[in-house]
């Protein structure tokens, strides 16, 4: 299997997109701190997720860069609250990325607690 087949990476990198689709229209003096920071966290996941799919032979790696999807998605949410408080985004639109993050992450963690059906050996 690649990294790009998992459904968590294919979900993440769908987020990221719609979240550099809606960033589009962020006022420009956000440029460099909410937008920037938001797209950097989103894209985090799915790029972090192959970093460590593709070195699962080693267990601790493959879990330590699940965990930094995990934490990354988290700060997303964080984004994502600062974004509909400034009046950026609608509720619809955090409500819906936040439901997708929210699947995200109970993606990574079934990962997390299932690194056997992903080819991790375990230890």
């Amino acid at each position: 299997m690649r990294f790009q087949d998992l459904l968590a990476y294919k979900k993440s990198s769908s987020l990221a997109m719609k979240i550099f689709e809606v960033t589009k229209s962020f006022p420009k003096e956000e440029m460099y701190s909410l937008t920037d920071q938001i797209r950097r966290s989103s894209r985090s996941v799915p790029v972090t997720m192959a970093e460590g799919y593709r070195k699962r032979i080693y267990p601790k790696h493959f879990y330590s860069k699940l965990t930094d999807c995990d934490g990354e998605n988290s700060e997303t949410q964080v984004w994502l609250e600062f974004a509909l408080a400034c009046n950026y985004i609608s509720e619809s639109v955090f409500n819906e990325f936040v439901s997708e993050s929210l699947e995200i992450g109970k993606l990574i963690n079934y990962m997390l607690l299932n690194p056997e059906k992903f080819g991790v050996k375990k230890d």
